[in-house]
């Protein structure tokens, strides 16, 4: 759970969004080389100037969860639309490094190429792990979209500049959809089709459900 790259994390927004436009390109939009047999679903809650980060670990596909693990950090970074993952990656991977096994993909409650930089949390935390990472979050960020048709499954492109930067997921009738993208190393076919699979009759896939409890304290 390794890569080449890294960054300081303690820079002004300007500096932040010069990082985020340099790692962008780094990012591999390519189909699973596997099927994955642990997703670890990752989420972050903040509570004043704390940040508790949870990382639950799910067989796939029966997604049984296996391991849990918790971290907390002093938050340092503002709260600035688009620079999410100045505040929450480093609090992430203080987690992911108590993990017993490597997971074989990150599913993340955030956005991955569906950013105005196209560097979401779940792109910017693929790069830095080289581990195959999915962003699926609960609000959009940018693009345009139409509404997908309401039967669990169906979903629309969500589009920026002319670029499908992401889907937008009905993952139950009645219910708001998900924004699906790419985070890294994998292409969207295989994120819509690895959301859908985690999904068990909640608008929210498993492994960010879970971790969305955990980092809740649950």
């Amino acid at each position: 759970m390794a890569s080449s790259v890294s960054h300081p994390w303690a820079v002004s927004p300007q500096e932040a969004r010069a990082i985020q436009r340099r790692l962008a390109p780094l990012v591999q939009e390519t189909s699973l080389a596997t099927i994955p047999k642990r997703i670890g679903g990752i989420d972050v809650g903040i509570s004043g100037h704390t940040a508790r980060s949870a990382v639950v670990i799910l067989t796939y596909p029966d997604l049984q969860p296996v391991e849990r693990v918790s971290a907390e950090q002093a938050v340092t970074f503002p709260y600035v639309p688009g620079l999410l993952s100045f505040r929450e990656v480093p609090v992430i991977l203080s987690a992911l490094r108590q993990l017993s096994a490597t997971p074989d993909l990150l599913l993340c409650d955030a956005q991955g190429r569906a950013h105005p930089r196209r560097l979401g949390l779940a792109s910017h935390l693929g790069i830095l792990t080289d581990l195959p990472t999915i962003g699926c979050a609960k609000s959009r960020l940018t693009g345009k979209y139409e509404e997908p048709g309401h039967d669990p499954g169906a979903w629309s492109p969500l589009i920026d500049k002319d670029e499908v930067i992401g889907a937008v997921l009905r993952t139950r009738k009645g219910v708001s959809p998900v924004y699906v993208s790419v985070g890294h190393r994998v292409d969207l076919a295989g994120a819509i089709a690895i959301v859908i699979a985690c999904c068990r009759g909640c608008r929210l896939p498993e492994p960010t459900r879970l971790a969305h409890l955990a980092a809740g304290g649950a």
